[in-house]
């Protein structure tokens, strides 16, 4: 399979999981509309990792986006899912399961000097006193969303906030 064939695919993924997002930010329906079956690239996919009380999230420290959550490239013929696990996983040493509904699409660029791209938001819960292996230069900490952090994506906070809020009330 060719490279536009498995950019396809990817793209194919992330619209079925667009549709199953719990929230639409940023004109994802435009950009989809504008999309259509043409080969994008890069997807973005990022895991908003709580721990079970959903009192904190696990954050990377970037270079220069500053703290944002795991993440990163879907890569040509992996769904935006498998890329979230997988990135989870590099940037943190954590193997997580991700809950099932996405909880996030998103339309953002993530380098100022690249055109805006589909993005996906997933979650999962994982323990925080497991070990964190962060990749070097990228250390990554646990932090109470309840509290700031600087970011390049300053949207980012009340979106994971609001989603902890959403997960507390599917459990009640």
């Amino acid at each position: 399979m060719n490279r536009e064939e498995l950019q396809r695919q990817s793209l194919a993924a992330a619209l079925v999981d667009v549709s199953a997002a719990r929230v639409e930010f940023d004109d994802v329906a435009g950009w989809v509309a504008s999309a259509g079956a043409s080969p994008q690239e890069p997807l973005g996919a990022e895991v908003w990792v709580f721990d079970a009380d959903l009192s904190q999230v696990l954050l990377v420290r970037h270079p220069w986006r500053v703290w944002v959550p795991p993440g990163g490239k879907v890569e040509p013929g992996e769904t935006p899912r498998e890329a979230a696990r997988r990135e989870l996983c590099e940037e943190t040493g954590l193997d997580a399961d991700l809950l099932a509904r996405p909880a996030a699409a998103t339309v953002r660029s993530y380098h100022p000097d690249k055109p805006a791209t589909l993005g996906l938001s997933y979650a999962a819960i994982a323990d925080p006193a497991a070990p964190l292996v962060a990749e070097p230069g990228q250390p990554a900490a646990w932090t109470n969303p309840d509290h700031s952090w600087e970011s390049y994506f300053p949207d980012d906070l009340p979106r994971i906030r609001q989603h902890a809020q959403w997960l507390a009330e599917q459990r009640s």
